[in-house]
C-alpha cells in the first residue's frame, strides 16, 4: 500500500481560517465523511475515509471509503453500479470531518435499496426512558431491490 501523505497541521489560526489542507484523521487513521446530493443537499450518507481513499477519491473523482466491517477499500458503486461522482470536496472549520457533494448516479446510494441511507426516522413520542417507545418509522420507499443490485459470488 502506498502512502498518501497530507499537508501536516500546523496552527489553528491556518487550519481554521487558512487555504490549505490539513485533514485530520483520528488516531484510527480514519476520518469522517458525509456524502449529500449536489443538487438537493440531501444527505446521503455517511461513512469514513482514511487516507488512501480520500486521496483516491480526490484522484478518480469517485467516492471511495473505507469500510470497517471488511477492513479495505471500496469505491461507491463498484458492485452495485451506483456510483457517485464528486462534484465538490468541503470540510469543517477545524478540518476533521470532509463533506462530499456528489452526482448520485444511478440513484441509490443505500445498501439496502433506498436513495438514501437515512430512510427511517424516530417515531413521535420517543422517550429514552421507555425503550419500547423506541420505534423507528420509514420515511422513504426502496427505489430497488436490493437483490438486483448485488449479486451473491
Amino acid at each position: 500500500m502506498s502512502q498518501h501523505v497530507f499537508p501536516a497541521r500546523t496552527t489553528g489560526a491556518e487550519i481554521e481560517l487558512g487555504t490549505t489542507l490539513q485533514p485530520k484523521f483520528g488516531p484510527d487513521g480514519l476520518i469522517p465523511c458525509i456524502t449529500t446530493d449536489h443538487v438537493t443537499n440531501e444527505v446521503l450518507m455517511f461513512a469514513f475515509m482514511n487516507a488512501e481513499s480520500f486521496a483516491h477519491t480526490l484522484r478518480t473523482g469517485k467516492a471511495t471509503y473505507w469500510s470497517r466491517s471488511r477492513n479495505k477499500l471500496w469505491t461507491k458503486g463498484e458492485e452495485s453500479g451506483n456510483v457517485q461522482l464528486v462534484k465538490a470536496v468541503l470540510t469543517d472549520c477545524d478540518q476533521d470531518v470532509i463533506l462530499l457533494k456528489v452526482e448520485n448516479i444511478g440513484g441509490v446510494a443505500c445498501h439496502n435499496g433506498y436513495k438514501s441511507c437515512f430512510y427511517r426516522q424516530l417515531a413521535a413520542g420517543a422517550n429514552p426512558d421507555d425503550a419500547a417507545s423506541l420505534k423507528l418509522e420509514f420515511a422513504a420507499r426502496r427505489v430497488v431491490d436490493p437483490a438486483a443490485l448485488y449479486k451473491k459470488k
